[in-house]
């Protein structure tokens, strides 16, 4: 195995973690963590609109706090110690711009553990392998416990590449192989189309974090003359992966189903949420009333047939 600057992998997420946001997605995140009164550690963005810049989508970030508890809702922190994360929406005029966002609730701790595969859920590192960036933190020591977690993302996904990917390739391809593996264990929507670009709107950046990680993570490898990589590890210990990676891929699926089925409960601003959906995939604004806000469960029959006679919805 190559002697490596293993520092590389820590810089590079150090340096993506403090990037540059436009003032509203700031502005946003400071929202957001003054509603868990005291209780946030920090703010992750992340997703789409990052990778391309366009505001005028649904931004992603994540909420990572102290205890479910300090965010609002006894009932919904429960759920959220049992099975993070809980999920909400929020819009709004941020620094001078209208900004609508999907935002997701974990302790820090809990955070931790999913990021360095400790649990059976395969979502967080996968997710948070990908560029990031921490557009708020409560403290200096918060902020290293944050850059820590998406170092150990990213060698939890470089480990698992090596596991599920080719035997050799260019480094590139063991990230496309494990995105698409990824996007299957979590049901998404996507099309393996939208896994390979994630690696394509990055590719240098991903060809250059895959051989620290894995050095990181203790995968063995080796460099070819013509600069691919081939991971060494026996046959033996590939097949007892796989079959691991088998199993989490059937409780990924379940969770997910357990996650939509308490987002029914606890997905805070879903009636909004929904009405920017209709709005901008079918140009119909829905005007959503305060008691709606208040109870979506019973709102949601009422919106399903106003949907159908307008036939918005068939």
């Amino acid at each position: 195995m190559a002697v490596l600057n293993t520092g590389i992998l820590r810089a590079q997420i150090a340096g993506e973690l403090a990037g540059p946001v436009p003032a509203a997605v700031q502005q946003l995140a400071q929202t957001l963590a003054d509603r868990a009164r005291g209780g946030a550690a920090a703010v992750l963005y992340y997703g789409s609109t990052l990778r391309t810049n366009a505001l005028d989508g649904m931004l992603d970030f994540y909420v990572l706090l102290d205890r479910t508890s300090a965010w609002p809702g006894r009932v919904a922190a429960l759920a959220n110690w049992l099975l993070p994360p809980n999920v909400g929406y929020i819009e709004g005029n941020f620094a001078g711009v209208m900004l609508r966002a999907k935002y997701a609730l974990i302790t820090l701790r809990q955070f931790e553990k999913r990021v360095a595969g400790e649990t059976l859920d395969t979502t967080l590192w996968a997710r948070f392998c990908q560029p990031c960036r921490l557009v708020w933190q409560r403290s200096d020591a918060d902020a290293r416990r944050v850059n820590t977690a998406i170092e150990q993302a990213v060698i939890t996904a470089a480990g698992w590449s090596a596991m599920l990917g080719p035997e050799k390739a260019a480094p590139a391809d063991f990230w496309r192989a494990l995105f698409e593996r990824t996007y299957v264990t979590e049901l998404r929507v996507e099309s393996g189309d939208r896994s390979q670009g994630i690696v394509a709107a990055d590719a240098d950046r991903y060809a250059l974090l895959l051989a620290p990680a894995w050095q990181a993570g203790g995968v063995a490898f080796e460099t070819l003359p013509d600069g691919q990589l081939r991971a060494t590890a026996p046959q033996t210990e590939r097949a007892r992966q796989q079959r691991r990676w088998s199993r989490l891929q059937r409780w990924g699926k379940r969770l997910n189903i357990l996650r939509l089925l308490k987002a029914a409960f606890t997905f805070d601003g879903a009636m909004d949420y929904v009405a920017w959906k209709i709005e901008r995939h079918r140009g119909v604004r829905i005007e959503v009333a305060p008691w709606q806000r208040r109870f979506p469960l019973l709102a949601a029959p009422g919106l399903y047939w106003k949907l159908r006679r307008r036939g918005i919805l068939r």
